[in-house]
């Protein structure tokens, strides 16, 4: 936490000691207020558009990132979608298996049933 504190000291200090510096060097500039006002004036404009520029170039990226993770999150969603469906079929597949193997495997007790019946109902009448 200390070299936190003696960097941010250490910020505010270079911070400060430069914009004496600069205020220091308008002050003794050889050259006359008017002049020093418009090389201010010129190199306020300039930042200002520079810093316009920035903004922009920051936006158009930011717009590019925002394209590029909405396709990224359509074709995301186009593969769940298919894999949906293919666990789906796959699901009811075996589901229908299962049920077809029930079907089956109680048609064949039903039926040994009713022969086990016969069998006995025919026995007395031997």
């Amino acid at each position: 936490m200390s070299d936190r504190d003696e960097f941010g000291a250490f910020l505010v200090g270079f911070i400060v000691g430069g914009l004496t510096g600069a205020v220091v060097a308008l002050l003794f500039a050889p050259q006359s207020g008017e002049e020093t006002r418009a090389l201010i004036k010129d190199k306020s404009i300039e930042l200002r558009d520079k810093a316009s520029h920035t903004a922009e170039e920051a936006l158009a990226r930011a717009e590019q990132v925002a394209q590029e993770a909405r396709a990224r999150a359509d074709e995301l969603a186009r593969q769940l979608k298919e894999r949906g469906a293919e666990v789906y079929t796959k699901a009811s597949e075996r589901g229908h298996a299962i049920v077809e193997d029930v079907r089956e495997r109680g048609k064949s007790a039903v039926e040994s049933l009713r022969k086990g019946k016969k069998s006995e109902g025919e026995a007395p009448a031997a």
